[in-house]
């Protein structure tokens, strides 16, 4: 990660936002008032980072590890527990994501994945039914640094690259379902399903310091700004913000037939007429993984089209690969693994070109 000089460019085309006086000069040394922030990583606007390729892709892997962290139940435990952790999810985004304009990322990034770790060892150790119910609950609602990577990704990028570093954030965040699944589905074949959870939580270990060592500080866009106030500003999106609801509504839909796919895909495959074993079952987020790959080169078609259109075509094939999984799916194994493949190029294109729209 290279800084440019300070005479030779300006925050505005490197961070591809303009001044705010709402954004000012970090004077923050550490993180939660003890842990030293390495100099090279404290903001300040006489030296912006540079948001290059390489700090890019770490969002990118970052956004998979952590999202990875609430799929590795799917392809191994059924019952309530992907319910909680996908409920814990959802208040999460409600209730923490946004403090994001409110805190400095980087802390909060840090703190999360803190707090996931450590509910992921209580996963990994306890016996007790309740008790795991709740760290799964719990585990979900922490496991959202992912969408806060993102918007931070958004306004680090200059405005004519944007939609290419959100294709690679987004793509990081989908590539987590499916590589928790291969993962899972892997090693719980071979060993106790617990070797998961120990596995998920080294791989959270890797994120946390990763991102302390690399994510740069960046101050709070609106530190005025209570948790009262935050919400407040959310109901009047819903008012005056028409392009936001749209957002919204399309994401809410498209996320049920996406996620609806993946959820049934192990009850699909394990029983008539297939019958494939866990490891069979996990290796079929390899297919996923294909598609997932091709969105990136999508991101930068996003940036020379009208990112409705994009939004528009990727609906389309979004229906036409749930109609061939809804008539063919339990049918022919060709029709799983082109919808395998389809949904996720499908799914994944809609979200850059909306997030695209979003952050204009």
């Amino acid at each position: 990660m290279s800084t440019p000089s300070a005479g030779t460019t300006t925050w505005s085309s490197i961070a591809g936002v303009p001044p705010s006086s709402n954004i000012r000069p970090s004077t923050y040394r550490f993180d939660f008032g003890f842990l030293p922030i390495p100099k090279r990583l404290r903001y300040h606007p006489s030296r912006p980072f540079y948001f290059g390729t390489l700090l890019n892709v770490f969002f990118g892997v970052c956004a998979t590890l952590v999202s990875a962290n609430l799929y590795y139940c799917q392809p191994i435990l059924i019952s309530r527990i992907p319910t909680l952790v996908q409920a814990g999810y959802g208040i999460g985004l409600l209730t923490i994501c946004p403090m994001g304009d409110m805190l400095r990322r980087r802390g909060l990034i840090l703190f999360l994945v803190s707090c996931s770790t450590l509910f992921t060892i209580g996963l990994a150790v306890t016996k007790n039914l309740r008790v795991f119910e709740a760290m799964s609950f719990f585990v979900g609602f922490t496991s959202i640094s992912q969408q806060i990577f993102l918007p931070l990704a958004a306004d680090l990028v200059p405005p004519e690259r944007r939609a290419s570093a959100i294709s690679v954030v987004a793509s990081g965040i989908l590539l987590g379902i499916l590589v928790a699944r291969v993962l899972a589905g892997v090693v719980a074949n071979f060993v106790s399903w617990r070797y998961v959870y120990w596995m998920s939580v080294g791989i959270q270990g890797v994120v946390l310091i990763g991102s302390y060592l690399v994510l740069p500080d960046y101050p709070a866009k609106n530190r005025e700004l209570s948790y009262i106030d935050m919400f407040r500003s959310m109901a009047k999106f819903m008012v005056k913000e028409p392009l936001v609801v749209q957002a919204v509504l399309i994401n809410l839909a498209a996320s049920a037939c996406y996620t609806n796919f993946w959820v049934t895909l192990t009850f699909l495959l394990s029983g008539p007429p297939y019958h494939y074993s866990t490891i069979s079952i996990g290796l079929f987020g390899f297919l996923g993984i294909l598609g997932v790959v091709v969105v990136p080169l999508m991101g930068r078609v996003i940036d020379r089209m009208d990112p409705w259109h994009v939004t528009l075509v990727a609906t389309v094939f979004l229906i036409i690969f749930q109609a061939v999984q809804t008539a063919a799916g339990g049918v022919e194994v060709a029709a799983v693994i082109i919808v395998s493949f389809g949904l996720d190029v499908a799914r994944q294109t809609q979200q850059v070109s909306l997030s695209t729209l979003v952050f204009r």
